[in-house]
This record gives structure tokens, sequence and C-alpha cells, in this order.
């Protein structure tokens, strides 16, 4: 059984499309990225899913069902506008969420206290919620949406605004999650992060669906590689060559990234005696890289700030 199913959804607020004919197919057992830009349509997909909004048209199936009232005691959802009662003792908070999803208040008590002790939060279980830091109430809210032990787990940006600590402790908590052979669902915009603890991958640009599948088949697929390149001298050449798509610069490196069957070598004897050359290296490309490829229609777009595709001038596409 699939813990969730999609099929041709479709959402639009007034003239704008926030999903448009979006289907997906997520296996039992696994963590489920749903990456893109800000404003691509991740927060609408997964309140759907939730039963928060209604799809215009299509249909969404979570572990077997389409009943919104079975589905709500099976799952775990932690949105990304948080809300807490902040004069509640950490822990009292966490138990009182239990006991809306069915816990006996002794049980929901035992097992508050016990995943507070499990994200690092013992000596913080008797503080009032406000006191905590901004990384303390996001693990406490975690802690709240799995303590009935759902089948499912929906998170919406679960990483924003995390010191790398409290981003360290939440990612062994998601990945101990999935060890227990539950479902992770979370949706980033920071693809290292979906690149590090995802099996499989669905990525979305302006409501579309750009990529799905597993890490291993979207990294294979993979037209280009990245070229990278440690050098001594001026390299400023380079990105004006002709079969060159894309450069990301640093101090005396390079990621280089050229057209769909232009052999690396060609570049390396563009270089040579041009620059010092210190290293030159034909490897994988990122989920980043893969993600700029396609939603910019492999013509070398970057992504800005406020999630908006730019072409390689920084024009807006």
């Amino acid at each position: 059984m699939s813990a969730l199913r999609l099929t041709s959804i479709c959402k639009t607020f007034g003239d704008h499309v926030a999903v448009d004919h979006v289907s997906l197919e997520v296996p039992t057992g696994t963590v489920y990225g749903f990456i893109g830009p800000n404003g691509a349509g991740k927060t609408t997909m997964l309140r759907m899913i939730v039963d928060i909004i209604r799809p215009d048209t299509g249909s969404i199936e979570v572990l077997g069902t389409r009943d919104p009232a079975r589905i709500r005691q099976r799952i775990g959802y932690l949105p990304e506008e948080r809300g807490m009662y902040k004069k509640m003792r950490s822990v009292d908070f966490v138990a009182y969420i239990g006991t809306l999803k069915g816990l006996r208040p002794r049980d929901a008590r035992e097992r508050a206290a016990a995943l507070l002790d499990g994200l690092d939060l013992t000596k913080w279980k008797s503080a009032n919620v406000d006191v905590l830091s901004k990384g303390m109430q996001q693990k406490l809210q975690f802690a709240a949406t799995i303590i009935h032990t759902p089948e499912l787990l929906i998170l919406d940006e679960p990483f924003s605004g995390l010191d790398p600590l409290n981003l360290e402790s939440l990612k062994n908590a998601i990945l101990e999650y999935r060890r227990d052979g539950r479902t992770v669902i979370f949706s980033t915009h920071m693809m290292e992060h979906a690149e590090r603890l995802c099996d499989s991958i669905f990525m979305i640009h302006s409501g579309r669906k750009v990529l799905d599948g597993t890490l291993q088949q979207i990294k294979a697929e993979a037209p280009n590689r990245a070229i990278r390149l440690s050098y001594y001298g001026d390299a400023g050449f380079i990105k004006d060559l002709s079969y060159v798509t894309r450069v990301r610069e640093y101090q005396n490196d390079m990621e280089i990234f050229v057209a769909d069957g232009c052999n690396p070598q060609t570049l390396l004897k563009d270089v040579v005696g041009r620059v010092e050359i210190v290293s030159f290296d034909v490897s994988e490309p990122s989920l980043y890289d893969i993600f700029l490829e396609r939603a910019g229609g492999g013509r070398g777009g970057r992504i800005a700030d406020d999630g908006s595709l730019l072409d390689r001038s920084g024009a807006l596409r």
C-alpha cells in the first residue's frame, strides 16, 4: 500500500494556479522530500493532503483511504506557521496535544517526557514554552506532532531558522522515525537537506511537477555533470565559451556546466595554457544543480531569493 497517492490534483486561487495537474505516489517506509523555491506550491500541496484545503479537481488518497476523519487520526502534521500555548509548561503542552490525539492523560504525559528526553530537552520540561529558544520550540512542536506515533509524518519547512545543533537533532529524529518503518514527507527549499535525508524527491516549480523519483534515479538521469576546476590566474573567459551554460564562481574555484553532449575534455583543452590548473574533476551534479537545469529549461537559469527563476544575466524569466 502506498502512503500517499495524488491523481492529477489542481488548485487555483483567483487567477493564480498554485498546483497544476500533479500526480504522485509515495511508498510507505520512506523519507520523501518536496522541494522547490519559495512559492512553488509545496505548502499548498501539503495543506490539501491534510485536508485543510480541498483540490479543485483530482483525488487524494492517504494510507489507503479518502476519509478525512480517518486520515487525521493516522498522520502527524507540522505546519510552517507554528502555533503553541506559550504559557504552558513544555511537557504539559506536548501531553495535552497527545490527549487531543486520543491518548489517555497518563500515557500522554509519559510519552511526552520520553520524547523531550530524546530531543535533548530534559532540562526544559518544566519551563514555559515562551522561554524556550526558537530551535527548542521547533523541537517541542515536533514532539507534539509525533506523540501519537502517526503512520505518516508531514513536515512543512521543519528546518527553517534552526541552528546547526538543533538542525542535527531534528534530522536524527526524522531518520529514527523512518527506521521504525514509518513514512515521512517534508518540504524544503534548502535542497542540501533533502539530498542528505531523502530516499526519493519530488520537485515542483510554478505549481508543476519537475522531477519525481528516487535520488539515485534522478542523479543517474541528469544529463550534465558538474566540472569542478581549481586554478590560479584569470578564468573569467570560461563563462563566455559558447558551450558553457552556467558557472558558479568561488575563490580560485569554479563549478562549470556545459551543454548536453559536450565532452568535458573540450573545456580542458580550452583552459590549458590560459590558467594554472590545480585540479580538474567531473562529478555528479547536486540536487540544486539538477533543479536549476530542469526548472530553467536547461538554459542556465538560477533562482532568486524570492523564488523567482532568473536567466544567466539576472533578468526575470
